[in-house]
């Protein structure tokens, strides 16, 4: 069987949609895939199962990129193509199934709306696939006992960013001898370009105590080592999303993105947004995305240590939530 999965182009969109092609992979055993998404995104999907191609969008004027995806795709014969960008080029291929999701004005979570394009209920959570390279590195980077905090203090865009000088704090507060992790390293996450948006909470963690693994890891490395952390706190992130897949309790931070569409998913998460809601932050006078300003000033310490307090605590009443089995390699 072959099948076209044509998926995001930003990674936290991207990781939302794994839980459907995990679904694929196990409905249709020995399954040939082939992957189309944005060039941000394509690591990720390096070690599925029964991959035969990441087919890189990269986005051209005029949407010159479907053509592209057209032509690298015309010729073949498909037996399922599944489109989550809702492109209308399923329709222009030989497939003997398809399913076309398209945008929906319903306040519908991202993984729901995924999951009705094959009826599945519950959705399926997502998860993602490494290779033993990857997993070896994690057990080299990250310390087996205590497990670290992980902290996520980036964003795609700084609108959407908490201030370092509160990270920092609340890595100070949690790690504390009266803190929920006393005495655990805090790892610091984020892409080489996020450097200096990070660069103010490494400098406010101890060195003995400090993991900084901002820029020195591929994107499934990075998912490994979130997946041997005791805790993540971080921004509406793709890399939020990839703590939430790898199984580890996990805390985001939302303001001028809607929680009720993207707020992590999992069986151990949980979400702190500021008091404004999206549609408050957004309508504010004046509002403009382009400022480069935080609109997440108003998210203050004291709710953010008592909703990472309040996920450690039903973490710790429920000791069988556990991570989910890593997923196989592909070959």
């Amino acid at each position: 069987m072959r099948i076209l999965f044509i998926t995001a182009t930003r990674i936290g969109d991207a990781v939302l949609s794994t839980g459907l092609l995990a679904h694929l992979i196990e409905r249709h055993p020995g399954a040939r895939l082939t992957i189309a998404c944005g060039p941000a995104a394509a690591p990720l999907f390096a070690a599925v199962p029964g991959l035969d191609e990441v087919i890189v969008m990269n986005k051209a004027p005029l949407a010159l990129h479907w053509r592209k995806l057209w032509r690298a795709t015309w010729a073949r014969r498909w037996d399922l193509v599944v489109d989550l960008r809702g492109s209308g080029l399923a329709y222009l291929l030989r497939a003997r199934e398809r399913r076309v999701i398209a945008g929906s004005g319903a306040p519908l979570h991202r993984v729901s709306l995924l999951a009705q394009a094959f009826a599945l209920a519950p959705p399926p959570s997502p998860r993602l696939w490494t290779g033993p390279e990857h997993r070896q590195a994690a057990l080299r980077l990250m310390p087996a006992a205590p497990k670290a905090l992980a902290l996520g203090p980036t964003a795609n865009w700084i609108g959407k960013q908490w201030p370092a000088d509160r990270f920092a704090a609340l890595a100070l507060r949690l790690t504390a001898a009266d803190g929920i992790l006393p005495g655990t390293p805090i790892a610091v996450f984020g892409a080489a370009s996020e450097r200096a948006m990070a660069a103010p909470l490494l400098a406010a963690i101890a060195p003995e105590r400090r993991i900084d693994l901002v820029g020195h890891l591929d994107l499934l490395t990075a998912y490994a080592c979130l997946g041997q952390a005791a805790l993540y706190i971080g921004n509406d992130s793709g890399l939020m999303h990839m703590a939430a897949a790898s199984g580890i309790p996990t805390l985001g931070l939302f303001g001028p993105s809607r929680d009720e569409l993207y707020a992590p998913w999992g069986r151990c998460t949980a979400l702190v947004r500021t008091p404004e809601s999206f549609a408050e932050i957004i309508g504010k006078p004046g509002y403009d995305h382009r400022a480069g300003i935080s609109h997440m000033g108003s998210l203050a310490l004291e709710p953010v240590v008592a909703a990472a307090t309040a996920l450690w605590q039903r973490r710790q009443a429920e000791p069988g939530i556990e991570p989910e089995p890593e997923a196989p390699a592909g070959e």
